[in-house]
């Protein structure tokens, strides 16, 4: 998955760095990042009643951060590439902490919205060049797995991170649960200040053509669109998740809290068995995911009103919902090896771009679900766009077949 370039293969590591603790600080730091992602999904109910809004304004919370992560993620590598990357670990978690801050002393919501923004840029930034990290204080034949562990912070996030943080909300108060992410945002810093090696190598410098480069590749271009409507499907319905619980379903505020740590399993699960699935064949498998995805979409239209077969679709949701997550990246990469090997770099930053324009499209249309038709047809609208991108992964296979048969063990659909 991960490109080996040239200046990579000649860097000698120290050795004084270990690099189980440095992916320890990494994946500590994704933990914090991967937290403040979703924590709004959580607290909605209560930023609906502490600001006086509707529940369209409030999955704003969600929208912003999403394209925070869409400017942030290619801007700043263009802006960062010849940085330190220990002192821009530090600048990165930094700005994360001050977002979050900014978010729980918030005496408005604009100004809730402007924190959330502040963050998002840290964490756009954050995700290329940890993974960058990641790959090189390990041996090339490690780069692969170390990756996968500094991402491990991510998936612990949606298990327990979130929920914890809901859980704070209803305890204390919402502005508590960001004053508790900006705490973990605090660990994850002062971890890579003392774990991360001070002299790692400066990445190929991005440049402004290697985005055009990118998106004028017509199969690199359908890729992006792909994952951003198929992964962003999930959230016309996923950003209003504890009000469809609580308010079609009948679930407690704090069984919600239960049936987050629980969906965060099935994330997980479905996170683990995708990366699996999309080793060999990621088109293909894509495909299936996809399908999978859009058919309990349209299941749960059907139990959105019930409360036990309700909560079960959720569930299996859950396992869809981000399943998708490794074969996206991995084919994005695959592609950019064959076509432009030079922006691979750029084109995995914009890829982490195309999932956040999915989030702040399908939470954006979720809102306009819940004003004019209700809870309960956000499945329905999710599962319109989940069929738009299967349309286009189709078409993504058919142009990739001459690819793959001549780079087999790059392209193959």
């Amino acid at each position: 998955m991960y490109h080996v370039s040239k200046y990579r293969r000649n860097f000698k590591m120290s050795k004084k760095v270990n690099p189980t603790w440095t992916l320890l600080a990494l994946a500590i730091s994704a933990f914090a990042i991967g937290s403040t992602e979703f924590i709004s999904v959580g607290l909605m109910p209560m930023l609906v009643s502490s600001f006086h809004i509707n529940l369209a304004q409030a999955g704003l919370t969600v929208s912003v951060y999403a394209l925070g992560i869409m400017v942030g993620a290619p801007v700043m590598t263009l802006l960062t590439g010849r940085l330190n990357r220990h002192r821009l670990m530090m600048l990165i978690m930094g700005l994360f902490i001050a977002g979050n801050l900014l978010a729980a002393l918030a005496p408005t919501f604009n100004v809730l919205l402007l924190g959330r923004i502040v963050a998002a840029l840290a964490h756009g930034i954050f995700m290329t060049v940890a993974s960058v990290i990641a790959a090189d204080v390990v041996a090339p034949e490690k780069r692969a797995s170390a990756i996968a562990v500094m991402f491990t912070g991510l998936t612990v996030a949606t298990v327990t991170g979130v929920p914890l943080g809901t859980m704070i909300g209803q305890l204390g108060g919402w502005r508590w649960s960001f004053i508790f992410i900006s705490g973990i945002g605090v660990v994850g810093l002062l971890a890579d200040y003392w774990l991360i090696p001070r002299h790692l190598p400066l990445p190929v410098k991005a440049t402004a053509r290697g985005i055009l480069r990118v998106l004028t590749n017509p199969q690199l271009l359908l890729a992006l669109l792909v994952t951003a409507l198929g992964y962003g499907g999930t959230f016309v319905a996923y950003t209003y998740l504890s009000p469809l619980l609580e308010q079609s379903m009948g679930w407690s505020a704090s069984a919600v809290v239960v049936i987050l740590v629980v969906y965060g399993l099935m994330v997980a699960l479905g996170n683990t068995l995708g990366g699996r699935w999309a080793n060999k064949r990621p088109l293909v498998a894509l495909f299936k995911m996809f399908v999978g995805l859009l058919i309990t979409l349209l299941v749960l239209a059907f139990t959105a009103h019930s409360h036990w077969l309700g909560l079960f679709t959720v569930l299996v949701m859950g396992i869809f919902a981000f399943m998708n997550v490794p074969g996206l990246q991995l084919y994005i990469v695959q592609l950019a090896e064959v076509h432009t090997p030079q922006d691979i770099t750029m084109a995995s930053a914009l890829n982490i771009s195309a999932f956040n324009v999915g989030i702040a499209l399908g939470s954006g249309i979720g809102g306009q679900v819940t004003t004019q038709f209700g809870l309960a047809w956000t499945p329905v609208f999710g599962a319109l766009m989940v069929a738009v991108s299967l349309v286009l992964l189709a078409g993504l296979i058919w142009l990739a077949r001459p690819v793959a048969e001549e780079t087999p063990e790059d392209c193959e659909n």
